[in-house]
Formats: C-alpha cells, structure tokens, sequence
C-alpha cells in the first residue's frame, strides 16, 4: 500500500497525535554506544549522525541537546511522493509563530514542536480535519 497522495483528502484525515513524552535532537560520531532500540531515528549527514531520542535516553547516553520538543504524528497514511502536506501544516503553524522539524517516514509525517507550543500545535493541526 503506498499511501494517501491527495492532498485535500490528506489535510482532512491527517488526524493528528501527540505522542507523550519530551524528544531531543543530538548528534553523535559513535554509534556503537547506542542501540537502535534506545531511539526514534537516525539519520547520517556529513558532519555526525543526528540522534532523535527521548530526553531521558539522551540524558542516560550522556548526549547534548538543545531543543526540548513534542512529537506530534500525523496518522494518515500518506505517499512519500504526495505533494503539499508538509507546506500545509508548516504554513499554519508558522503563522502562528511555531517552528516545526518534520521527519517523513514510510507510513507517517512526524512533526517535533518546541514543548511549550504542543498545545496550540495541535488545535491548529485539528483545524484541518474540520
């Protein structure tokens, strides 16, 4: 199955989640100290490997972070070849003073809101649906 690709049916059942906890992003060169499981992404660029875990996990591996943020998932199934939905939810959200760093993955878009903005976040992402 290769997901939802129109964009008005994807905006209107994206039916978002907040997943509870607090996230971080963080980045590491040795990966052998890490367990996949321990984790919610991974993600090599040139300069080191980018860490996406819960705080907690972050503060037992003893990684740096920055950004305290929530995870919010959109749960239709969306096409990785759809276009619009990110540039959808990132408009309204910045419209709104938010900033968001979205992973697309196979199934879902994952959104991460700095913890104070989870709120309204997700009123705005509600909005859709109506």
């Amino acid at each position: 199955m290769s997901g939802e690709k129109n964009l008005a049916m994807l905006l209107k059942s994206m039916k978002p989640k907040h997943n509870i906890g607090e996230f971080v992003f963080c980045k590491t060169e040795d990966l052998d100290q890490i367990k996949l499981s321990q984790v919610i992404m991974t993600f090599k660029e040139d300069e080191s490997t980018t860490v996406i875990a819960k705080k907690e996990v972050a503060d037992q591996l003893g990684l740096e972070y920055t950004f305290i943020a929530s995870w919010i998932t959109l749960t239709v199934h969306s096409s990785l070849e759809a276009v619009g939905l990110t540039a959808a939810f990132s408009n309204a959200l910045s419209d709104h003073g938010i900033s968001c760093n979205v992973v697309a993955a196979y199934y879902h878009d994952h959104i991460f809101v700095d913890t104070k903005d989870t709120a309204k976040a997700m009123e705005i992402l509600h909005v859709f649906s109506k």
